[in-house]
């Protein structure tokens, strides 16, 4: 019996996304079928490149095929994505971007900005585009993660205004205040200046088409993080604590911030950081200097989803301060950590996209 294109569709009707709960055909995740002979090509359209399950799902697909289309054709898939994103109107700002990730912590020195500059380079190697903004305007430390220190924007004109171009290394698009000031003095603003200075990283910078634009907070829940979800539709929050009673206390505050009625911005997750300590000579060894498994105990709390545990190790004190990030080599033992959560965040980013109405900006008022 000759193999149609429908007949092909139909086979595939029987593939489920496992996120979305629902089968590739039906969610348009098809594409570009082809058929010769006994030789079948079609596309999977992924909702994010760094899919956690891709290879499973390319298998179900040509197990499908040949089961309900024929045992004897030559299945051949090519594994696509387009990131999903929720609807905006056109006048918001950074209206190229298709998802905004704050990631947060209630406790200073649990390592955020780390877990945020290696997110944000694991996902770009998957293949997306990438933005990352260093919102913690009294502590910088993006420029010299990135081996940046002394670098300075561009600047255009823009109609009437000038606009700045966020530098870009290894594929990422950045922004910090520590580019604007003499990094050898310290930052003497209070909350409205350091909050302008946000709004400003927004609406003046020249971000473009972007699949993931990564705000790394300062630590607490205070004006800047008011500032950010007045000013724009944050898709999701990340929240990164230490394994110990302290910082897990303070992770509690900041899960408790986002998620209240008035703010209602999706966690995506916890991340524990520094989840145990293994010495270069010893690499299967494991000591749980700040305690063992918080961050699962307060996810499974709080109903959110623990989207991965990173090791203490001396290779990401030095690549933080070398300016080279530890992500970059994806096939070490951190590296390997921080491609497995990226695969997590956007995971729950597609999940969420698809199933949660899109993130109001916060109105003020004044009472």
């Amino acid at each position: 019996m000759k193999v149609t294109k429908d007949k092909i569709l139909e086979a595939l009707g029987h593939v489920m996304d496992p996120d979305l709960k629902k089968d590739l055909v039906s969610l348009n995740m098809i594409s570009d079928i082809e058929i010769n002979g006994n030789d079948v090509r079609f596309s999977v359209v992924l909702t994010t490149p760094a899919c956690p399950l891709k290879e499973s799902i390319k298998k179900a697909c040509i197990d499908s095929v040949k089961k309900y289309a024929g045992e004897d054709l030559n299945v051949v898939v090519t594994m696509l994505s387009n990131v999903t994103t929720q609807p905006k109107k056109k006048e918001n700002l950074l209206s190229g971007v298709k998802n905004i990730i704050a990631v947060a912590s209630g406790k200073g020195g649990v390592g955020k900005s780390t877990v945020s500059v290696n997110l944000a380079i694991s996902l770009s190697k998957s293949g997306a585009k990438v933005g990352l903004i260093d919102a913690d305007i009294y502590g910088p430390s993006i420029p010299l993660m990135f081996d940046l220190v002394n670098a300075q924007p561009k600047t255009i004109q823009v109609g009437e205004k000038m606009h700045f171009l966020p530098i870009e290394k290894y594929g990422i698009h950045l922004v910090s205040i520590g580019f604007f000031v003499d990094p050898s003095k310290a930052m003497i603003w209070r909350g409205p200046m350091a909050s302008s200075a946000i709004t400003q990283f927004i609406s003046d910078a020249e971000w473009g088409e972007l699949d993931y634009l990564i705000i790394d907070l300062p630590p607490g829940t205070g004006d800047i993080h008011l500032t950010l979800v007045q000013t724009i539709p944050v898709t999701g929050v990340v929240i990164v604590s230490t394994p110990q009673n302290v910082a897990l206390a303070d992770a509690r505050k900041a899960v408790n911030m986002f998620s209240q009625e008035s703010i209602n911005v999706p966690i995506l997750g916890l991340v524990e950081n520094m989840s145990w300590f293994t010495p270069k000579e010893y690499p299967e060894n494991k000591y749980y200097i700040f305690g063992k498994e918080g961050c699962k105990k307060l996810a499974d709390e709080m109903n959110v989803p623990l989207l991965g545990q990173i090791p203490l190790v001396q290779s990401i004190c030095e690549s933080g301060d070398s300016g080279i990030p530890v992500a970059l080599d994806k096939d070490s033992v951190v590296g390997s950590a921080f491609l497995s959560l990226a695969e997590l965040v956007s995971q729950q980013i597609a999940i969420r996209n698809a199933n949660i109405e899109p993130t109001k900006i916060l109105e003020i008022t004044n009472k």
